[in-house]
C-alpha cells in the first residue's frame, strides 16, 4: 500500500469536485468559509476549476471534465493534499474517464472525501493501491466553532493524530440551513455502541473483547453496492494482496433503507468480497431508528454478517450521521473496545 506524504503548515491544500460543487447555500458559505479556516491555520488554497460548477447530473460537471479535473489535480505537486467539495449523486459515471494505473504510477497524494466519494478513495485503493481518507468534505469545515471530529480530520492529514475514537454525542437532526451555513453539529443524542460477538449476540458498547487487528477499506455502502461486478470490482484480488493481513471493513448507508441495506450486504457478500474479513465497523444509517415491517438496522446487518463469525461493532461515528471518525482506506489498523468505546489505532507503514 503507498501513503502519501502528511501535509505541513505552508502547503497549499488543493479542492476538487468530482461530485457535487459548491454551488447553492449553506454550502457554498460554508465552504467559502473553510477556506478562510485553513489558511487561518497557516495553509494556502487551490481550487480545481469545478469546485462552484453546476453543469453536471448529480455531479459538478460532466463526467468528463469531472475526472479530467481530479486527474489533473492528483498530479499537480503543488498541492499538497486533495479535498472534496462535498458528497453527490452519480460520482460512479467518472469513474471509467479515470486512469488508475496512472495514479498507481504518480506521487501518491492524500485525497479526503466521504459518501459520493467512495467512488475515488475505495478505488485509490483497491485498484491503485494508494491509501485515501473517508472524512469529512469541503464545506464541514467551515462551521463554527470546529468539531473536535474536524481537529482529527486536519490531525490526520498532518500525520500528528493516527488513533481516532468515537465522540460523546452525534446529531440527529441539523440546524444548518441557507441561513445558517455555519452552524456547529447539533449534538443530542449519547454516543451508543452495539456489538455482536459470535456465540454471544448483539450486546450494548462492552469491554473484554480482544483487540482485532487487519487492513481498513470501505466506504457509503450505496456505492460499493453498486460498484460490486463491475469491471472495477477488483476486490477479490486486493483481499488475496492482502490475505495475510485480512480486511476491517467499515461501511455506512446513505440513501438505502434496512431491507436496501441487507439486500446490499448479501451482495457483496456472495461476490466474496467479506472472503477474508475480520471484523466490521458499521456506521449509523442515516434513516437511524426507521424499521420496516420486522426488520431493524441491527438484523438488517445481523442477518446478513452475523454468519461471517467475526466482530460487528454497530451504531459507530462513520459517515452521514455527524460527527464522523476519519478512517484511511487501506491502511493496517488495529480495533480496541472498552466501555462504550472505541479505538482505530491505524499505521501507514
Amino acid at each position: 500500500m503507498r501513503y502519501p506524504n502528511f501535509i505541513n503548515e505552508g502547503d497549499t491544500i488543493g479542492f476538487v469536485a468530482p461530485a457535487f460543487g459548491c454551488t447553492i447555500e449553506p454550502y457554498r458559505s460554508a465552504f467559502e468559509n473553510a477556506r478562510k479556516k485553513f489558511e487561518e491555520r497557516g495553509f494556502s488554497c487551490y481550487l480545481g476549476e469545478n469546485c462552484f460548477s453546476d453543469n453536471g447530473i448529480g455531479i459538478s460537471n460532466t463526467p468528463e471534465k469531472c475526472a479530467e479535473e481530479f486527474m489533473q489535480e492528483m498530479d499537480n505537486r503543488e498541492n499538497a493534499c486533495l479535498i472534496s467539495c462535498g458528497g453527490g449523486e452519480l460520482m460512479c459515471e467518472i469513474v471509467p474517464y479515470l486512469d488508475f494505473e496512472r495514479l498507481r504510477q504518480i506521487p501518491p497524494k492524500w485525497f479526503m472525501g466521504y459518501s459520493d466519494n467512495t467512488n475515488a478513495a475505495f478505488l485509490l485503493a483497491t485498484l491503485s493501491d494508494t491509501a485515501a481518507i473517508y472524512g469529512p468534505c469541503a464545506p464541514t469545515f467551515g462551521m463554527e466553532p470546529w468539531h473536535e471530529a474536524l481537529e482529527d480530520a486536519l490531525s490526520l492529514l498532518k500525520g500528528e493524530k493516527l488513533t481516532v475514537t468515537n465522540y460523546k454525542r452525534w446529531e440527529i437532526e441539523s440546524r444548518k440551513d441557507e441561513e445558517h451555513p455555519l452552524e456547529p453539529y447539533n449534538l443530542t443524542e449519547p454516543f451508543a455502541m452495539k456489538v455482536f460477538l459470535p456465540n454471544r449476540g448483539l450486546k450494548n458498547g462492552t469491554a473484554n473483547i480482544l483487540p482485532v487487528t487487519g487492513r481498513l477499506i470501505g466506504g457509503c455502502l450505496d456505492c460499493l453496492a453498486n460498484l460490486v461486478g463491475t469491471s472495477y470490482d477488483k476486490v477479490k484480488e486486493f483481499e488475496e494482496n492482502y490475505r495475510e493481513d485480512g480486511l476491517i471493513w467499515f461501511l455506512e448507508a446513505c440513501d438505502l433503507n434496512v431491507f436496501s441495506i441487507r439486500r446490499a450486504l448479501w451482495n457483496l457478500r456472495e461476490a466474496g468480497w467479506f472472503d477474508t474479513a475480520k471484523a466490521f465497523l458499521i456506521g449509523r444509517p442515516m434513516h437511524f431508528n426507521e424499521p420496516m415491517f420486522n426488520l431493524d438496522q441491527y438484523e438488517a446487518v445481523i442477518g446478513i454478517l452475523g454468519e461471517l463469525n467475526v466482530p460487528v461493532y454497530m451504531d459507530l461515528d462513520i459517515g452521514h450521521t455527524a460527527p464522523m471518525m476519519p478512517l484511511i482506506c487501506g491502511a493496517m489498523a488495529t480495533v480496541e473496545v472498552g466501555d462504550n468505546s472505541i479505538f482505530v489505532k491505524m499505521r501507514t507503514e
